[in-house]
């Protein structure tokens, strides 16, 4: 079966978010990182979860929620765990080497907001906020993904470039830092993180547009945003 006859890919597992992983983001947010209630920069990664609501695949249209007027584009690569891994590995080589079946390209949409703190599911869990690219691409084809770089257009214009050689963790050390806290299962998609633009926020889409992105030997990831439509709301909270 060629990749084109293959069924789209959807996650098996829970989705997970990174955030302050780039360093133009941590840079962005560094200013509030002595404010309460923390008054320190975080230690560890600061995740958060995508619930499957959110899930969209490429070419679904994507609504905004009632009331809002755009939403962040979240451009990002994420890794698809082959096997439950190892809490604190000893070897971060073997982590990433034996651990990463695969990577997929996401965009995580969310509304604007203006806190770096871990941000709650009003934001980010609205149903279809997760752009999920089509296929997959082992680890062994893609090698290492701080050679890649993914462009963000919208309807077809050029509004961001991520240069994943600007990770604060890449892939071994960021999986060997959630070991510390948590175990990712099989099935389970980390992504390594999103970056800001040069004036420190996430490029924004409106109704009627439509988000491409593009990183080289990945089939591009294509979602339309639509008008509000009703019910549209995040999943209630546990």
């Amino acid at each position: 079966m060629s990749p084109a006859d293959a069924p789209a890919y959807l996650p098996s597992g829970t989705v997970y978010g990174t955030l302050l992983n780039f360093r133009g983001e941590w840079n962005a947010w560094a200013s509030q990182m002595q404010a309460a209630p923390y008054q320190a920069a975080p230690h560890a990664p600061v995740l958060y979860i995508k619930t499957a609501n959110t899930w969209s695949p490429s070419g679904a249209d994507i609504a905004l929620p009632h009331g809002a007027q755009s939403v962040e584009i979240g451009a990002s690569l994420a890794m698809v765990i082959e096997q439950n891994m190892p809490k604190n590995p000893a070897n971060i080589a073997y982590t990433a080497t034996n651990l990463i079946a695969n990577w997929v390209l996401l965009n995580d949409f969310s509304l604007p907001h203006s806190s770096f703190f871990r941000p709650p599911i009003k934001f980010k869990c609205h149903d279809g906020f997760l752009g999920i690219g089509s296929h997959l691409r082992s680890a062994a084809e893609l090698g290492d993904p701080v050679l890649c770089k993914l462009t963000v257009r919208v309807n077809g214009a050029l509004v961001q470039v991520l240069d994943f050689a600007q990770l604060r963790r890449n892939a071994a050390q960021l999986l060997a830092d959630v070991s510390e806290f948590m175990v990712l299962e099989t099935g389970d998609v980390l992504m390594l993180g999103c970056d800001v633009c040069a004036d420190g926020k996430r490029p924004l889409a409106r109704a009627g547009d439509v988000v491409e992105l593009c990183v080289p030997g990945f089939a591009p990831l294509v979602n339309r945003i639509v008008s509000s439509r009703m019910p549209s709301s995040p999943v209630a909270a546990p």
